[in-house]
């Protein structure tokens, strides 16, 4: 009797242990549901991560909202697909996020998930690359680049640097042009310059010209062909949308033996100004780079943290850029970029 007593008692204490134990991870697991829903969840949607630059981009953003700031960021890739980040937006949709941020791949065919966005009540921010939609009411604001004006400035190098008496008739000029990804908000703008200073200066001429998708190997190739199908005597400018293609290009030339850069024929100018294009730049093969500034993560947490506050945001918001040439360049400079 004794020791049936002994088991009962011993099955008891289990039984109470179990239930305390038991309790005390129900109470854990609604802890951290309740601290994970203070966090404001944010859905970002990039077109892939296809260079330096937009890696740049991923982290500055994801930088800017951690959890340690009160926010839970949702990362998706779009794998350089238009479709894919609409379906991503539409997971954002379903997922109830409280801000989706979009970098678009291209411009145009937005207006439909922007829409069911817009019927959830989740503000959409666009950054990078803006969109073009039947109503701006579709989107917040647009966080990024003035690419028109990235263009503009190019532009404006070549016509100072090629008018030796300085009265704005510009010496003849052969331009090859490697293009960014077409119908994306980058191209545009830059290729867009370029055509209206072809319009103004009857004497400059594109040589070759074509779609390198903002893309290292593309550009290479782009650049073989055209060496076969142009004399380099008779290239003078070498016009790439980005430095990813600019470095395709240079490549191309290193291997033809064709001389580059300054105090060379051919001027090389590229956009986005990434550690590698300056360090390339600094060494005088790249001539001229219009910066396309990726730290775009602090722009879009303010413009957050005002709408949390109820407050109105400005529509368009551009980052601070820059431009640069050889002779302003330094080795502290370069290694100190964040990217």
């Amino acid at each position: 009797m004794f020791r049936k007593k002994r088991v009962l008692s011993f099955i008891l204490a289990c039984i109470v242990l179990a239930t305390f134990i038991s309790c005390g991870a129900s109470k854990k697991s609604e802890v951290t549901e309740e601290e994970s829903s203070d966090l404001i969840v944010v859905g970002f949607s990039q077109p892939g991560a296809e260079s330096a630059w937009r890696v740049a981009l991923t982290d500055s953003v994801k930088e800017a909202f951690s959890e340690s700031k009160g926010y839970k960021l949702i990362y998706k890739d779009g794998q350089s697909k238009q479709d894919n980040q609409i379906r991503d937006i539409r997971t954002f949709i379903q997922q109830g996020v409280d801000y989706i941020i979009l970098s678009p791949i291209v411009e145009t065919g937005w207006d439909t998930v922007l829409s069911e966005a817009k019927q959830a009540g989740i503000p959409v921010i666009i950054c990078d690359r803006n969109v073009n939609v039947s109503n701006e009411a579709l989107y917040t604001a647009f966080v990024g680049s003035d690419f028109k004006s990235q263009g503009e400035a190019a532009v404006s190098y070549l016509e100072k640097m090629y008018d030796a008496d300085g009265d704005g008739v510009t010496e003849d000029l052969n331009i090859v042009h490697i293009q960014g990804t077409l119908e994306s908000s980058a191209q545009l703008g830059r290729s867009k310059a370029l055509a209206k200073a072809m319009e103004e200066h009857s004497n400059w001429n594109i040589v070759a010209e074509d779609c390198g998708e903002f893309t290292k190997a593309k550009a290479r190739e782009i650049m073989e062909n055209t060496l076969e199908e142009v004399d380099a005597s008779d290239i003078d400018v070498l016009y790439c949308e980005n430095d990813e293609e600019a470095m395709g290009a240079i490549a191309a030339l290193n291997e033809a033996g064709v001389k580059y850069g300054v105090g060379s024929k051919i001027t090389v100018v590229s956009f986005d100004a990434t550690r590698n294009a300056l360090e390339l730049c600094m060494n005088g093969q790249i001539n001229f780079v219009v910066e396309c500034n990726p730290l775009q993560g602090p722009y879009l947490y303010n413009i957050v943290n005002m709408l949390n506050q109820g407050k109105t945001v400005p529509k368009i918001t551009y980052v601070d850029e820059n431009t640069f040439t050889p002779d302003e360049l330094t080795e502290d400079y370069i290694q100190n970029r964040k990217y």
